[in-house]
């Protein structure tokens, strides 16, 4: 190849170059999605659209919600995929969201679809209320597997449960929320003055109860289900439990944050995050998702999972939020680990 077709060559090159640059966008997504499967779902959508990349922004569900709520007057996210559903509408009643009617969301099932037309969020997936019980620290100890929730208030297992702080953890407050939809107000704060008894520490982090059991720091971790079947599958010796008494739950889910630079290309995500696919990819790590027909058994969780779920109010649950950790933090925030 003699010099002349070099130049030529780099000049094309060089031409194309910018338009390339020129054409993606940069999305800024804040989620609280489990850091595991970040790259998988940023790889998974980039390659179904590679003008659009993803730059993450991730931390629990009360201090993604807290960080996003304080950027009210000055948001920085773009996109908001992978948080509490009961956490967007938080941000809805703010006038934060954007309203967007995805394509095909028609076929979700309509528990993962806010109520207002056009949508303020849309649903992914659901995570759900489990326990997380070490079969050998419970042999050793003569501590009997749990079944209930009312049996985690027996006087045997006192100092040997971890459960999620409501304020910093997802997974904390779907628990609060679903004892106080099961039993009502009164008789939840009596149980958990009860469980408070029992704990040893309040983690900020929703799967770290679980992990705690399966690496037998705890006996039992208040959990929800997929960090118990990942623990499982790498070996962990613990039972996965649904209490009798039915499982609290959140959706994940994805909304689009108001007066975004970056609109086109935020609708082409939330559009994506609703297809088949994504929630093949959802299905994953999680046995219930928001496209019906798609969810296949995950290894070591029941094929019914949804069967165990209550029917959750999720406005109530958003209207309650405030009132619900300002007392559950003046009752029991003494036992909650340092925050890191």
């Amino acid at each position: 190849m003699n010099r002349r077709v070099l130049f030529m060559l780099a000049g094309a090159v060089s031409a194309v170059l910018p338009a390339i640059a020129f054409a993606e966008t940069q999305l800024t997504v804040y989620t609280a999605i489990e850091a595991v499967d970040l790259d998988r779902y940023k790889a998974t959508f980039e390659k179904a659209h590679p003008d659009i990349k993803i730059n993450w922004v991730r931390d629990s569900t009360g201090v993604m919600t807290a960080k996003l709520l304080a950027e009210k007057d000055n948001p920085q996210a773009d996109v908001v995929w992978g948080l509490a559903a009961t956490s967007l509408l938080l941000l809805k009643a703010e006038g934060m969201l954007e309203p967007y009617q995805p394509k095909g969301v028609e076929d979700l099932d309509k528990k993962f679809v806010d109520n207002d037309t056009p949508p303020g969020w849309v649903g992914m997936d659901a995570y759900v209320a489990a326990l997380c019980y070490n079969t050998v620290e419970g042999e050793r100890l003569g501590l009997k597997a749990p079944t209930s929730w009312e049996d985690l208030t027996k006087p045997e297992y006192k100092g040997h449960i971890v459960m999620p702080n409501p304020a910093s953890s997802g997974t904390g407050f779907l628990n609060v929320s679903g004892w106080m939809q099961l039993w009502g107000e009164e008789k939840a704060w009596a149980y958990m003055d009860k469980l408070h008894e029992n704990i040893s520490a309040y983690t900020h982090s929703g799967s770290k109860p679980c992990k705690m059991a399966g690496a037998g720091e705890a006996v039992i971790g208040v959990s929800f289900e997929f960090p118990g079947a990942k623990a499982k599958s790498a070996g962990a010796p613990i039972d996965i439990i649904f209490p009798s008494e039915g499982s609290g739950w959140e959706a994940e889910a994805t909304a689009i944050i108001a007066g975004t630079p970056n609109l086109e290309a935020a609708e082409t995500l939330v559009d994506w995050s609703i297809t088949k696919e994504a929630n093949e990819m959802y299905n994953v790590g999680y046995a219930v998702v928001a496209y019906p027909g798609v969810a296949k058994a995950v290894e070591h969780l029941p094929s019914d999972i949804s069967s165990k779920m209550i029917d959750n109010d999720f406005e109530w649950a958003a209207n309650s939020r405030t009132a619900i950790l300002k007392e559950w933090q003046k009752r029991y925030d003494a036992k909650s680990e340092p925050k890191s």
